[in-house]
Formats: C-alpha cells, structure tokens, sequence
C-alpha cells in the first residue's frame, strides 16, 4: 500500500468498526432480544433461537478477532509519524490480506482429535462478510419472534380486559360466572404458547374463536345490566303494546264480520288472535328465575312479537276491506264494457248477454266469490273486444 492509501484503508476500516460496535450495542438493547435471552423456549422457537445464538457466539468470536487485528494495525501506525516500508509492509499485510485467525472451537471431549486442529484465516472484508451473514440471521429470528409478538400479545391483552369486564359486569348482576373459568384458562394456555413457541402452530384460529365468545358475553352481559335497570319502564310500554295489539286485533275481527257477508272468504281467513298468549308471556317473564342475560333476551322477542302481531292484524284489516274495494273495482270494469258493448253493437248479441249476465250475478251475489267474478268479467272483456271466450 501506499502511504495514502493505508491511510485512507485505516480511516475507512476504523469507521466499519464503529459502525459494527453499534449495531451489536443496538441488537443487545433491542426489547425481543432482552426478553428472549431469559425467557423459557419450546419447539420451533427454541430450535431457531438456538441456531441464531450459535451464529451471535460465532459473529462475536469473528467480531473479537476481526477488532484485533484493526488494533495491531493503528499501533503499527502509531510508531512512527511518516510510515515507513517496514510499516506499510504489515499494514499491506494487515488490512488487505487474510490477518483474521478463527482459533478452532473447543469440542467435547468424545469428538476431540489428539491431532492439532487447524485454524481459520479471513481477510478483513471476508469477517465482515461473514459477520454480516451471521447478524442477518440473528435479526431475522428477532424479527419473526416480534411480528408474532406484536401481533398476538396486544390481542391477548385485550381479550383479557374483556374477561374482566365480563366479571366485573356478572358480579353487577348478581349473577354467577359464566364460563369465565374455561376462557380464563384458555387465553393462560394461548399466551402460553405465544410467550414460549412464538414460531410453532398458529394460535390466531384459537385467540379468533375465544374473542369472538367473549366479545358476545360482554355485549350480553352489557346488554342485560341495561334492561335490568329499564325493566320497568319497558314493561309498563309492553304492556301498552299490548293494548294496542288487542285494539288491532278488534279491528281485524270487526273488517272480517263485515266482510265475510260480502265476500266469500276460505276458514283461514279467520283472524286468530295471539295477545292472549303474549301477556301470559309477560306474566311469565316476572316471575322468571332466569338470568338477566337470558330475560333481556325474552323481554327483546317478547317486544318484536307484540309489534308484528299489531301490524299484522292492522295488515289483516286492510286486506279485508281491500276485498270489498276489490269487488266494487271488478263491479265498475263490467259497467265499463257493457258501454263498450253498446258502442260497439254487441249489447243484444246472445253470447256476450250470458257472459255478462254470468259476471253479474256473481259480482252482486253475497257473498261474492271474487276469483270466480274476477274470471268471468275477463270473458265478457275478451268477448266485445273480439278475443277468444
């Protein structure tokens, strides 16, 4: 090398150096790597984290010598103010060629030789390549420990609060825990498993299933604390619904009497009524030994039911009457094609006369069979408009 030269290699070397150091400083400071250097590893973890120590021990043993051989080469350098040819020699020698010895790693003694085990020499860019390789793989274990980590634990930490709240909710109730026990030991067993075997089987299908049951146990559980305080307030406006529902029900009953004289309606058409059956719902529901889970459940169907049967029967009435309206529609289109039938000369022909007179009596009969008027003004229609009967 050149005077230049050895000096610009030591400089560039000297700031490599540096820059390893921090490196290896920031790798022990980082949060996965203090943790998992006391931590309790089983499985593929403990399998990689092994292969992963065995390459810091070597990237260490590299990094020792890689550094003494950096300080034998700052103190050739430091013997005198202008290298000389002696000096430039070593230095050449030092930094460019294969200077970094590997001493062979002690074996246990049923693998040892009685012959001497041969050392390992590496150039300093060979050391740092190696070191880098072994760096690489260490970090790369880090860095999959972590993602698991960081995606897994902040999950458990939460299903965790949501157990509690869950506890602190039951015992508000005054109602005993519900499988609190088994979710407890459940979410003990995945943290388990995430804290010790990060890189083993998935725990996400588990933590999945054990957070949606507790995120339904807590809206629940809230849901109940909620009725239980508006119990009596939603029953009072239960059972105005069911005053209402009775009202419909009339309603229904009273368009079916005076239908049915005018319209011939099927045996089903009879309103049936139900609010019977919803207040002994009610009745039930405050004598109820379930929990308030369970009754904020029953009260909520108990709410929807009276609702639908309100508006069916309100529904039903509409419909009843819609009947009649029905009739006095088909009753006004026969008027109408009689006109027609005038205007068209047709008002004497035999035929089109008994196809009116057949829709007639059965649109004025009580009670009136709709299907039937229905089809027959359809045929006097055809008739006087030229179309087949």
């Amino acid at each position: 090398m050149s005077r230049e030269g050895a000096e610009h290699a030591l400089r560039a070397r000297a700031d490599e150096r540096d820059r390893i150091s921090g490196d290896l400083l920031d790798l022990e400071s980082h949060t996965t790597y203090q943790v998992i250097k006391g931590a309790s590893l089983r499985g593929a973890t403990e399998r990689r984290w092994a292969a992963a120590q065995e390459a810091l021990g070597a990237l260490w043993s590299l990094n020792d010598a890689y550094r003494a051989v950096l300080r034998e080469a700052e103190q050739v350098r430091a013997e005198r103010t202008r290298l000389g040819a002696d000096q430039l020699a070593r230095l050449t020698e030092l930094l460019g060629g294969k200077s970094v010895v590997l001493r062979a790693a002690a074996k246990p003694v049923e693998q040892r030789s009685l012959l001497p085990q041969a050392e390992e020499r590496l150039t300093l860019d060979e050391a740092v390549t190696r070191m880098d390789t072994a760096f690489r793989e260490v970090t790369a274990a880090l860095t999959d420990i972590d993602d698991v980590w960081g995606s897994v634990l902040p999950r458990l930490d939460a299903a965790d609060a949501d157990l509690r709240r869950i506890g602190e909710l039951e015992r508000e109730l005054g109602e005993p825990a519900a499988q609190s026990a088994d979710h407890e030991a459940e979410l003990r067993r995945i943290r388990a498993s995430v804290v010790e075997d990060p890189l083993g089987p998935s725990v996400e299908q588990d933590l999945d299933r054990v957070a949606r049951l507790l995120a339904g146990r807590r809206a629940e559980v809230e849901l109940a604390l909620v009725v239980k305080g508006e119990y009596a307030r939603r029953r009072e406006n239960l059972v105005a619904e069911l005053d209402r529902v009775r009202a419909a029900e009339s309603e229904a009953r009273l368009a079916h009497g005076a239908v049915v004289v005018k319209i011939a309606l099927p045996p089903q058409a009879q309103p049936r009524s139900r609010v019977q059956g919803l207040a002994d719902a009610l009745d039930a529901l405050d004598v109820s030994a379930d929990s308030w889970v369970l009754r904020a459940k029953r009260l909520a169907a108990l709410e929807d039911s009276a609702r639908q049967a309100a508006e069916q029967s309100l529904a039903t009435a509409k419909a009843l009457y819609g009947l009649v309206g029905r009739r006095d529609e088909l009753r006004g289109r026969l008027g109408a094609c009689q006109v027609m039938a005038v205007r068209k000369g047709l008002a004497e022909d035999p035929a089109a006369v008994e196809l009116y007179e057949r829709a007639r009596v059965l649109l004025w009969s009580a009670p009136c069979d709709l299907t039937r008027a229905a089809a027959a003004v359809e045929n006097y229609q055809r008739a006087i408009s030229g179309g087949k009967r």
